[in-house]
């Protein structure tokens, strides 16, 4: 049997075609990945082999990402993990380093950015460049239904009444990408 010394990630994304792509292109990069479509598979194959990495998206059927962050580092506290989601907010981004991953991404993102993630260091950056610019309204208004969604337990019945807002009026909110900047 051939020895693999290279370094295990696993990948998790419930999107089957940027999941395959952005394994082959990890792989491409020298990693050994395994990948999931949702946090119950990923839990089996991270049970059965700890990998040293983990790219793992926030929204997906079933459990969310963010309860796979406890999990993984449960099997192996040293898991460098990426957090990944195309809804990106500052209570979910907030939520993931709390819990344990080092690095939170906006998709869409390739591989290049991914790696560049994995591999930054996990303290803080104080060199970071600060906007001179506030938020857009739009934006904060999403950063807002997020942090209530988050308090909700993503509940979005619940949310609509927190927010004193109709259901339908929320889910359209919700089904909208939050604007840039």
């Amino acid at each position: 049997m051939i020895e693999d010394d290279r370094s295990t990630l696993l990948l998790v994304d419930d999107d089957d075609t940027f999941r395959e792509v952005l394994s082959r292109a990890l792989e491409r990069r020298g990693y050994a990945v395994t990948s999931a479509a949702n946090v119950d598979a990923a839990i089996v194959k991270a049970a059965a082999q700890p990998p040293e990495y983990a790219v793992v998206d926030l929204k997906m059927p079933g459990d969310s990402g963010l309860v796979l962050i406890e999990k993984l580092l449960a099997l192996d506290p040293n898991t460098r993990i990426v957090m990944l989601t195309g809804y990106a907010s500052i209570a979910t981004a907030i939520e993931a380093i709390k819990l344990g991953a080092i690095h939170y991404l906006a998709k869409p993102c390739d591989a290049d950015e991914v790696v560049a993630a994995l591999n930054k260091p996990v303290e803080g950056d104080a060199s970071l460049p600060v906007s001179d610019s506030p938020l857009s309204v739009e934006r904060l208004e999403w950063e807002h239904i997020q942090r209530v969604l988050a308090e909700h337990q993503g509940n979005v019945s619940s949310t609509a009444r927190a927010l004193k807002m109709h259901r339908r009026t929320l889910q359209r909110k919700l089904g909208k990408h939050p604007s840039k900047e």
